[in-house]
């Protein structure tokens, strides 16, 4: 059994080789994440391995680049593991040495000037607390509220309920999305993003065959959440900010807001962070932690994200199959109660989304067994991937990179094919394609959408029920 949830698997060096990724790919890996806050020089030979696996596996597969983004963090410090004791006194400045035991330069002038007393200060993604005591000649004097804590240079910085506006592309992830378009990948993930002004500025300079995943990490993006899911093409719930951001306890509720949200508006979500966190060290994972993989597909997730767990965990191997068995297990349960889990999907005044809609009361007949979706530039085959149709999606584009971006959605397998010169090339594709589905038999059901004047991108305005065998 196929799953219909789509697993990402971050790239590192315990997956590098061509056998641990392949290994992972038969496991149930769909796609890979590349980190760009840390060293890229010579990811272009793993790329260039998954696209050598990619076609000896006849599978398209997605490749996304997360960029760093404005994310705040500590100077260099003198040595690594720098020890700071409970209760010590601990200063945050504006000079350009390197820090030590004592201090450590805060290289942000427009959040120093705002930070008061009484204020939060946490480092390294929210594990060490500094409390603030009082402010003196552009230092921050604080008060260290962590047992065990160990600083090292450029480790990230939190100062909650203090915002300050990024509304623009650093040069650094210009200059990476330049590099991820040469090495062809997919898709984009912009990080840190508080309205919908970045996401804006990098459709305009990318490819239309890439498509945009907006991150949400912090409060600003939670306000602003509807006009970024409009101008995104996905949605990144990254649990462990936004848990710094706006508390641990918030961030179920969000979760399941967000997923409902992006179903509405037809967009695809991605849960990440942590989902088996224990297995970096363990071949085991936990009890909660099979429980979160599991509400995440419940909820209605599209993707879910292997970060730390497959880039230099001890057992990614191991983790990839309980996360396959468990999206399994949960999307069986979910076939036997399919009412309890129908989405909700606003057509609005959209005639596409109406066109498509129908598609979806069609393809909940148990004798309908694929909805073959003639796609050129991918959005057809998100709306309908977003409507949880019963029936296995195949998407058709002639672009190979629209082919790769659509793999990341839910439940759709995609094929690279020539575009259909009009109503009759375009049953003879389907003819030849429906000929290799070794799940669709002589007198089922396909439905086959498309857009005509066929080559026109986002005019799906076509819908037929094809009998197999006719």
């Amino acid at each position: 059994m196929e799953k219909k949830a789509k697993i990402i698997a971050t790239l590192g060096p315990s997956i590098y080789s061509e056998n641990k990724l392949k290994k992972i790919i038969d496991l149930g890996v769909d796609a890979f994440r590349v980190n760009f806050s840390h060293d890229t020089k010579d990811i272009g030979k793993i790329i260039a391995r998954i696209r050598k696996i990619e076609k000896d596996k006849r599978k398209h597969i997605p490749i996304i680049a997360d960029l760093q983004g404005v994310k705040l963090r500590i100077g260099e410090l003198k040595s690594k593991n720098i020890k700071i004791k409970y209760n010590q006194k601990y200063i945050f400045d504006n000079k350009n040495n390197k820090g030590d035991n004592t201090r450590v330069r805060f290289p942000f002038p427009s959040i120093l000037n705002k930070i008061k007393k009484g204020n939060k200060i946490l480092i390294d993604d929210g594990k060490y607390v500094f409390i603030v005591l009082g402010k003196k000649n552009n230092q921050i004097i604080t008060k260290c509220k962590s047992q065990n804590c160990v600083l090292n240079s450029n480790k990230s910085v939190h100062v909650p309920k203090i915002e300050i506006p990024f509304n623009r592309l650093t040069l650094k992830d210009r200059k990476d999305i330049k590099q991820a378009t040469r090495l062809g990948f997919n898709w984009i993930a912009l990080s840190y993003l508080q309205n919908e002004k970045i996401i804006l500025e990098t459709r305009r300079i990318l490819k239309n065959d890439v498509g945009i995943i907006a991150k949400i990490e912090n409060r600003l993006a939670l306000r602003n959440i509807t006009k970024i899911i409009k101008a995104a093409d996905s949605i990144m719930i990254a649990r462990g900010d936004l848990a710094i951001e706006i508390g641990h306890s918030e961030v179920p509720k969000v979760q399941l807001s967000l997923i409902k949200k992006c179903s509405q508006f037809s967009k695809s979500v991605i849960v990440a962070t942590q989902m088996l966190e224990s297995m970096i060290e363990n071949n085991t994972a936990t009890r909660a932690e099979v429980n979160d993989i599991a509400t995440a597909i419940f909820q209605g997730a599209d993707t879910v994200m292997l970060s730390a767990e497959a880039a230099i965990g001890k057992f990614p191997t191991q983790a990839v199959s309980t996360m396959t068995e468990t999206i399994l297990s949960t999307e069986k349960y979910k076939r036997e109660h399919i009412e309890d889990f129908k989405n909700s999907i606003i057509a609005n005044k959209d005639p596409v989304k109406s066109i498509l809609l129908s598609v979806k009361d069609m393809a909940y007949n148990s004798n309908v067994k694929a909805i073959i979706v003639f796609s050129n530039s991918g959005k057809s085959a998100k709306l309908v991937s977003a409507m949880r149709p019963a029936a296995k999606i195949v998407t058709i584009s002639p672009n190979i990179n629209v082919s790769r971006q659509v793999s990341l959605l839910w439940g759709v397998q995609s094929i690279n094919s020539r575009d259909a010169k009009g109503w009759k090339d375009m049953m003879s594709i389907s003819k030849e394609i429906i000929k290799k589905l070794k799940f669709v038999k002589k007198n089922d059901f396909v439905v086959i959408t498309a857009g005509l004047p066929f080559g026109k991108a986002g005019m799906t305005n076509m819908v037929r029920l094809y009998k197999v065998g006719t």
